[in-house]
């Protein structure tokens, strides 16, 4: 049960370093203009479902019934295209630290739902851990001159869209906590992201017919690939696992981590410098972590 707990945490650990590494690198992808935010979605979902499936051969078949593939359906709205879409949708429309601010609502959401569907009590440590966790990732996003008015074409709006980004990844977790462990990792991915994709792609020919292919460096592409094979392939297997051995709010908690590694990544590359705030920051998140991990609840997980 400690393994499993460890190998949980770790995993959590993982996959929000690659989503924090990926900001950076969308960024990158994004400054040529070429490819739009949207064909980037699709990368992340048929690139991830290709690369499940493709998978999938290698492991033993499991059979899933046309009821069970309905509920990945959903799990795929819900967990996978509402969360991306929404959240790139959202982040065009207004600026990038209002996105991060709005993004640090996620536990709570995550808390709350989990005590209306899984009855999952809000003790004091648990409030507790998210408040510091959420005191730590506002000072991180302040700090690093995150512009929080201004820059953003309907900023009200966007805030709005990228709330229900957060708002659907926390039903997700919540909603789906206990199917998920019915069926094995890859059988769940290769469903959830064939779902999105086949809503995704359709919506998009548009912008996909309007990408000038020509004209996309190695340098976008490489940025293209980390999206797809490390913060979208690799961070969902690590979020399932995770998933299956944590409660929702602590795995929701670990949302937190993605501004210390944009932080940590700016001091690396010279766009930042590491100050004593910054330390404040990270001590109250790592604190606020520890403090909802520790929380007692009905179940046994942690």
């Amino acid at each position: 049960m400690i393994q499993n707990k460890i190998r949980g945490h770790l995993a959590m650990l993982g996959a929000n370093v690659m989503w924090g590494l990926m900001s950076p690198v969308a960024k990158i992808v994004f400054a040529s203009a070429v490819v739009a935010p949207i064909v980037m979605v699709d990368f992340r979902v048929a690139g991830a479902a290709m690369l499940f499936w493709i998978a999938s051969l290698f492991l033993p078949r499991e059979h899933v019934p046309v009821s069970d593939v309905m509920r990945l359906f959903g799990a795929g709205m819900l967990g996978v295209l509402f969360n991306q879409g929404c959240f790139i949708l959202g982040v065009s429309m207004t600026s990038p630290g209002e996105a991060s601010l709005v993004t640090t609502t996620m536990p709570m959401w995550v808390m709350l739902l989990a005590w209306l569907f899984l009855r999952e009590p809000i003790t004091l440590k648990k409030a507790g851990g998210i408040a510091l966790g959420a005191a730590g990732a506002i000072i991180l996003i302040a700090g690093n001159g995150g512009g929080i008015s201004g820059g953003g074409t309907n900023s009200a709006l966007g805030d709005v869209i990228v709330l229900c980004a957060q708002l659907s990844y926390a039903l997700y977790l919540t909603l789906y906590r206990n199917f998920i462990r019915k069926y094995s990792l890859v059988t769940l991915m290769k469903w959830m992201f064939l779902s999105a994709s086949v809503v995704a792609l359709p919506g998009s020919i548009n912008w996909l017919s309007a990408t000038d292919w020509s004209v996309i460096s190695m340098v976008e592409w490489s940025g293209i690939a980390y999206v797809v094979v490390c913060g979208t392939f690799l961070a969902y297997i690590c979020i399932m696992i995770g998933q299956k051995q944590l409660r929702p709010t602590v795995v929701g908690m670990y949302n937190y981590v993605q501004p210390i590694v944009a932080t940590i990544t700016g001091v690396v590359l010279g766009l930042d410098h590491f100050t004593p705030a910054k330390a404040l920051a990270i001590a109250l998140i790592f604190s606020g972590v520890w403090l909802v991990t520790v929380s007692k609840a009905k179940d046994s997980g942690a």
